[in-house]
């Protein structure tokens, strides 16, 4: 069993010009704005305030980057299971442009043609939780909107579907954690300026 006090925290990465336009960013790899990069530089007292023996990534750079402003460049490790839902066909396109395509279409319903199914996601979300629980202490994960909501969902032991429930800022932090034996969310999406704690 888990001990009680260990924690995961999760860092959406900072802003995109996609993520600023809507545009889902799977694979393609955008870097951050400059109000990004200063919004990832803010990240850096509260993270600094906690002891991580793990800290992982996506492959992306929005999110390498966002580690290394952070002050983690030194120690962050990349995990491919962190990367962003693959959004196939519909990579780049807003939602309204995807809705033209395929009306009523849901992400947390049918995933993307070409891309990956809401299954293969929680399967990702499952190694990285596990990955996580199998430290010592606490873990810190550098990710993205819709597959930090996966993890969400997949660590309250709720059916996958349900991360549609945790919206998500860019540049935000959010704690999952334990309240006795159970799993809980300490904190979502914390995006005021930090000053640690």
């Amino acid at each position: 069993m888990p001990s009680r006090a260990k924690q995961i925290w999760l860092v959406r990465h900072a802003e995109t010009e996609w993520s600023v336009s809507g545009r889902h960013t799977g694979r393609s790899d955008i870097p951050l704005t400059q109000a990004g990069i200063a919004k990832a530089n803010e990240l850096a007292p509260a993270l600094a305030a906690v002891h991580f023996d793990l800290v992982l990534s996506s492959p992306r750079s929005r999110a390498i980057e966002t580690a290394r402003h952070a002050g983690f460049g030194g120690t962050v490790e990349v995990d491919e299971a962190l990367a962003e839902w693959d959004y196939g066909a519909y990579e780049g396109l807003t939602s309204a442009e995807i809705d033209a395509r395929s009306p009523g279409w849901d992400l947390w319903r049918v995933g993307c043609p070409g891309g990956e199914g809401i299954d293969a996601v929680a399967a990702r979300a499952e190694r990285v939780i596990r990955r996580c629980l199998a430290t010592s202490g606490n873990a810190l994960l550098f990710s993205h909107g819709h597959f930090t909501r996966m993890l969400a969902a997949v660590w309250l032991e709720l059916a996958p579907t349900r991360g549609r429930s945790f919206g998500l800022k860019a540049g935000s932090i959010s704690v999952l954690g334990f309240e006795h034996e159970n799993r809980v969310i300490w904190q979502w999406d914390r995006v005021q300026a930090f000053e640690g704690h």
